[in-house]
């Protein structure tokens, strides 16, 4: 199945090029069947190829997908025209009452200022607060992963003495974990930021999950209990993206470092490889099955997403509950039932890893 945008969005002939199957709104409302809602509030500078970008990882699905484009109500973007904006966006404020199925908030060029001298932090802060609320589920972009992970978990960044561009290599340390599911043991990332977050700082934080990690510790994936995702790169990079970035760059005279893992050689004089696509595309594939599909409510109206209700147990330690379920037990002479979290067992070893689910398997759980 298709997704489906607005008739004469630009993405719409870029992507039908590419054999994409993509649908026109005309089309899509003479269709008997409830798509899936997903709301794409793109910061980007460039918006078009952003938008370009993610909806060609979103297509590929058997699902039939709505996308709502969306910007900061008290933004106004200096790089897309009022014109374009009117014609193919709507302001957060224009979507605030209704509910999505999914939510994607892309990254900015803002690493290098303080959240709050970003000129729409206060309201930032509200969208991430509202995701919680009105989407089933959320993935953050970047810049976006490093202000939600701030703003909702208190992690500060921590400004790199240099940009990290280029292509990483990321460990898969969650191969279970359903987002992750089909990814190799190592995989590749495309990374453009002057800021981290610590992995020492995650580590420490109860309700996150490491999913992917690369070198010297860098955090790639990142899992809420909360059904949020945190991505520190830009898997849905095209293939030339860090070399415009480059070059742009350079035009300024900031006299940037080549892009690590990406031009053959390291010379900016010849194409560089398109190697992470088909890593995106599954990743995305897995977040509109595993995190969309299974998870939301067929009306929307009935979106529950209160943290106590879809909570998983943290990878990190042995949790409080198990204690308790251990003290209860020894009275009563039976062994505790380990919580399960879509099919895998949470339940922490002594000894294990402390991003690796145990392997051990259980019951799915009734949906």
């Amino acid at each position: 199945m298709p997704i489906n945008i607005p008739d004469s969005l630009p993405a719409f002939s870029a992507l039908e090029s590419e054999n994409i199957f993509v649908m026109k709104e005309t089309r899509a409302r003479t269709q008997d069947i409830r798509p899936l809602r997903i709301a794409i509030l793109n910061l980007m500078p460039t918006k078009v190829e952003t938008e370009i970008q993610l909806m060609r990882l979103l297509s590929n699905t058997p699902l039939q997908i709505d996308i709502t484009l969306t910007v900061p109500s008290t933004h106004e973007s200096k790089n897309t025209s009022h014109e374009y904006l009117s014609r193919f966006y709507r302001r957060f404020a224009e979507i605030e009452d209704e509910n999505f199925d999914g939510m994607i908030i892309t990254g900015a060029p803002l690493e290098s200022k303080d959240f709050a001298e970003v000129d729409y932090w206060d309201e930032m802060c509200h969208i991430m607060d509202w995701c919680r609320t009105h989407a089933t589920t959320s993935i953050y972009i970047c810049w976006a992963a490093l202000a939600g992970l701030n703003h909702l978990y208190g992690i500060d960044k921590h400004i790199l003495p240099a940009k990290k561009s280029g292509i990483y290599e990321y460990r898969n340390v969650m191969p279970s974990e359903p987002l992750m599911r089909g990814l190799d043991s190592v995989f590749r990332i495309p990374q453009s930021r002057h800021a981290a977050v610590s992995f020492e700082d995650i580590v420490r934080c109860p309700r996150l999950s490491i999913a992917a990690l690369g070198d010297a510790d860098d955090p790639g994936i990142i899992l809420s209990d909360d059904n949020e995702i945190f991505i520190t790169g830009h898997l849905e990079y095209d293939v030339n993206t860090l070399a415009y970035e480059y070059q742009r760059d350079l035009e300024k005279g900031m006299e940037p470092n080549i892009p690590e893992n990406y031009f053959p050689g390291d010379d900016p004089s010849h194409d560089p490889v398109l190697s992470w696509r088909s890593y995106a595309t599954l990743l995305y594939s897995n977040w509109l099955n595993y995190y969309v599909y299974q998870e939301t409510p067929y009306d929307l109206s009935k979106l529950d997403r209160r943290p106590e209700r879809r909570s998983r147990i943290s990878p990190r330690t042995v949790c409080s509950w198990r204690r308790v379920s251990l003290r209860s037990v020894s009275r009563a002479g039976t062994r505790p039932r380990p919580r399960t979290w879509r099919g895998v067992c949470v339940r922490r070893c002594p000894g294990r890893s402390p991003f690796r689910p145990a392997p051990m398997r259980c019951a799915l759980r009734k949906r």
